[in-house]
């Protein structure tokens, strides 16, 4: 069983006059903050909020780059030529390190948005790519990956820096990718369902999939994600579920898998 683990949200959605999530309630919340780079979601201004409070509250900062999607929240599938891609994600991480400087903080570590994400966890090459990518502007960042899948194995073959995560709202595929959003329960929003069942997969070691397999892994952090209605409840919840059972709550040491 972990004894300590890792909280983390993706925030920094918000955008114009437009807001998404509550993040100033999850920054109370959450060990780590996954911030959006201005091409899912976010902009200058949401960044740079965002950070300063991160900054604040003592949560650790990370780089979220996502396809250059702001219509179709960066959960929109596109293919792209692996160099371009590369770019892309050097781009964000570049904005990212400058405004967290600005703020007086750092990026702690890399988390890929949506469909880039689950893209990249179900191809090695293109997880690789994307970690080449961000180590080449930031060579001391933490890789957040996708417990279990193809991100994992990119980021074991580089040897960097790691954090092995799980999602506390999402449903799991028998080879520990996410169930699509499109289909039935893919998403939990019951946060009596989301604590234990988090406090359950961090006492296992494993992840818990929605045939009831259970597949071996490291974990580090939770994934809480802020743009659902119950997302400050299922965070509280989580918190509490995991303290109650024993593990103490705190950023990842980033050790590679």
């Amino acid at each position: 069983m972990a004894q300590s683990v890792d909280l983390n949200a993706d925030m920094g959605e918000s955008y114009g006059a437009w807001t998404m999530g509550d993040d100033a309630a999850l920054l109370d919340i959450v060990t780590s903050a996954n911030i959006a780079c201005g091409f899912h979601a976010g902009d200058w201004d949401v960044m740079a909020a965002t950070m300063q409070r991160a900054v604040e509250k003592g949560v650790g900062i990370g780089a979220h780059p996502g396809f250059p999607d702001l219509h179709g929240f960066g959960r929109q599938r596109m293919k792209m030529p692996l160099p371009s891609l590369q770019n892309l994600v050097r781009y964000q991480v570049g904005a990212a390190l400058a405004m967290a400087r600005a703020a007086g903080g750092e990026v702690r570590h890399l988390k890929l948005h949506g469909a880039l994400a689950n893209m990249a966890s179900e191809d090695e090459a293109m997880a690789r790519a994307c970690y080449e990518a961000a180590l080449s502007v930031a060579p001391d960042i933490i890789i957040m990956v996708l417990a279990g899948t193809a991100q994992q194995r990119a980021a074991a073959a580089l040897g960097c820096p790691t954090a092995c995560e799980i999602f506390a709202d999402r449903a799991y595929n028998d080879d520990a990718t996410l169930v699509d959003r499109s289909l039935p329960g893919a998403v939990i929003h019951d946060p009596q369902v989301a604590g234990p069942r988090m406090a359950d997969m961090v006492r296992e070691g494993a992840i818990i999939t929605a045939s009831g397999r259970r597949i071996p892994t490291r974990i580090d952090t939770i994934c809480l994600h802020g743009d659902t209605p119950t997302a400050v409840r299922i965070a509280a919840e989580v918190r509490r579920s995991l303290e109650q059972s024993g593990v103490t709550l705190a950023r990842f040491s980033g050790a590679p898998v």
